[in-house]
């Protein structure tokens, strides 16, 4: 049975969509069947691997509408082992119109109910904001990723965000668990990089992933090209960063 990760954050430039796209990317190049879903109307994870948004006809949208099915949203990729449900943005026109729907915290879970034992890995990009979206993906997921930038005001919401997670634990899916805290956009060179990775791993200890997301200027140019670190530079520190990031996630679920 496949395990569903959301990558969440509220706050944005954390590094979501990036760890989205090249994480799912480095588990496919591991071997591992991987589903990303974009659910931010923003779309840059679909754009970031390579589908031209403008054309997208059946995406997350018409997944949370229930007005198509998940195997009807499913697109290839070009990367090995991986493909996309995508967004366009009308997805955000979905928060107004699932306001009044009955169970409308649930519409993504009983959409990936069919398609969860097709893949090792569905992972979920999510919008940053703590609206209905990410709770649909909270709701579905068995487990989340926060990405935390090393940067000044790293720690500012994670208590938010935190407090977002219980409440859903206690009221629409106690099974969902933290995968880990992942440090991004790390600068070694900076006193202050390297003191909120001491912070974060004295707060957080077990929870925060060993791998540690440096900056890379390739890591910046591989969405531009629509493509996944891995398919634009897989020599790069980028590369190496999620392909270790990769193993640990298969480590840890094994």
């Amino acid at each position: 049975m496949g395990k569903i990760i959301a990558i969440a954050n509220q706050k944005g430039g954390v590094g979501k969509t990036t760890t989205s796209v090249n994480l799912a990317a480095s588990l496919g190049v591991l071997e591992k069947k991987v589903l990303l879903i974009d659910a931010d109307p923003q779309a840059n994870a679909s754009s970031g691997i390579g589908i031209d948004v403008e054309t997208v006809e059946i995406g997350t949208y018409q997944l949370l509408e229930h007005s198509n099915t998940a195997k009807e949203a499913i697109m290839k990729t070009d990367s090995p082992n991986l493909d996309i449900i995508p967004a366009h943005i009308d997805l955000v026109a979905i928060e107004i119109e699932l306001v009044d729907k009955e169970a409308r915290e649930y519409m993504l879970k009983k959409s990936l109910n069919e398609i969860k034992d097709d893949y090792d890995y569905i992972l979920i990009d999510c919008a940053p904001s703590l609206g209905l979206l990410t709770l649909n993906a909270l709701t579905a997921a068995d487990s989340v990723i926060i990405p935390i930038q090393c940067e000044y005001f790293a720690l500012e919401g994670l208590g938010k965000l935190l407090n977002t997670i219980k409440s859903v634990q206690k009221i629409h899916n106690p099974e969902l668990d933290i995968e880990g805290l992942l440090l991004t956009m790390y600068d070694s060179r900076l006193r202050l990089s390297n003191q909120v990775v001491e912070e974060v791993q004295k707060h957080f200890n077990d929870m925060v992933f060993k791998t540690i997301i440096q900056r890379n200027v390739r890591l910046s140019e591989a969405p531009s090209y629509g493509e996944s670190i891995i398919n634009y530079d897989a020599s790069s520190k980028g590369a190496t960063n999620y392909l270790s990031l990769a193993r640990e996630v298969i480590t840890k679920n094994a």
